[in-house]
């Protein structure tokens, strides 16, 4: 039988949840997580919850949250379960190498795309953007520039054609455990048998993290980027743009879900007109094609059907979105 490795997670968000869950139930010994430490928060609101450390908790493993893992202090704090191995995702910190230096096998990460596609904090997000129709996992050798480590394992996944970021997370973290928990396994087994390849710098592309700026809408972008930006913003951003009204203060709309729609038999419009108005749904010209859109949401109130918008807003065909 293999040895066992005491291994240390690395964790905060949710989409290392999975992984962290499939090592638990492992032959191997989890150490400690390391999570980010609690943010304050404004006002009365309650501290968001941290999904690694309700997991560590129904485990009873330890947890640890320093300010930086890559103190002298917090090598120590480390050192003192002799780790094997890191086992690192949705962390939040970048490992110096005298941090990886302390376990004895380094750190593997889990990444939320098909390496060296989409390195960066948002690869979900920005391959739905850009309109892919597959991405997938990647396991890395941990060094220290930004997911540009040695590939230790894929998986591949197709993106459905109506799938949001928020829907294709959990399904790639899913994967994700399974691939980290081979990919444990056989560096248990034998560490020499694990050859990571070298990612190739002319296919690299980048993920950055989200703005609240990405989700405005860009109305001279096809009906299907414009979807797509849709989908890859959500939960957060989410899209919006301005109504730019003939009388009155622009007004910032967050918009629902925007399905393509053939303009065929429809009044043609220039990017951002609204082309037909009806009781359910709203037409929006796009660079190419058009948009529908079936809720609004106005600044500052909650999300809204079409007929319920229209019920206190004059919204008429000819009217325009964009940036004020």
């Amino acid at each position: 039988m293999p040895e066992a490795l005491n291994i240390i997670i690395m964790g905060t968000g949710p989409f290392a949840v999975p992984l962290f869950e499939a090592l638990a139930a492992s032959r191997h010994l989890l150490c400690a997580l390391i999570t980010q430490p609690t943010r304050p928060v404004v006002g009365n609101k309650p501290p968001p919850v941290n999904p690694m450390r309700q997991v560590a908790e129904r485990f009873d493993i330890q947890v640890l949250t320093p300010q930086s893992v890559n103190t002298g202090e917090s090598r120590k704090e480390l050192e003192r379960f002799s780790p094997d191995l890191f086992v690192v995702a949705d962390y939040g910190q970048i490992l110096k190498p005298e941090t990886l230096a302390v376990a004895r096998l380094g750190g593997v990460n889990l990444h939320g795309s098909l390496l060296p596609k989409y390195r960066g904090a948002a690869p979900i997000n920005w391959a739905i953007y850009n309109g892919e129709t597959e991405t997938g996992v990647t396991v890395i050798q941990m060094t220290p520039r930004i997911d540009a480590g040695p590939t230790i394992a894929q998986a591949v996944l197709a993106i459905g054609a109506e799938e949001t970021a928020e829907d294709l997370e959990p399904r790639l973290a899913i994967l994700g455990a399974g691939l980290i928990r081979e990919s444990v396994d056989k560096l248990a087994e034998d560490p020499q048998s694990v050859r990571p390849l070298s990612q190739s710098p002319a296919d690299v592309t980048r993920a950055p993290r989200l703005k609240k700026t990405d989700g405005e809408i860009d109305w001279s972008r096809t009906a299907q980027q414009v979807s797509n930006q849709w989908r890859a913003m959500q939960p957060w951003p989410k899209c919006y743009s301005h109504w730019l009204r003939a009388e009155g203060q622009p007004l910032r709309l967050i918009f629902g879900p925007l399905k393509t729609v053939k303009t065929e038999g429809l009044p043609p419009g220039q990017p951002g007109e609204v082309t037909s108005v009806r009781d359910d749904e709203i037409v929006i010209a796009t660079g190419a094609e058009a948009v529908l859109a079936h809720a609004l949401q106005p600044a500052g109130k909650r999300m809204l059907t079409v007929a319920e918008f229209l019920n206190g807003y004059s919204l008429q065909p000819g009217d325009r979105f964009g940036t004020p």
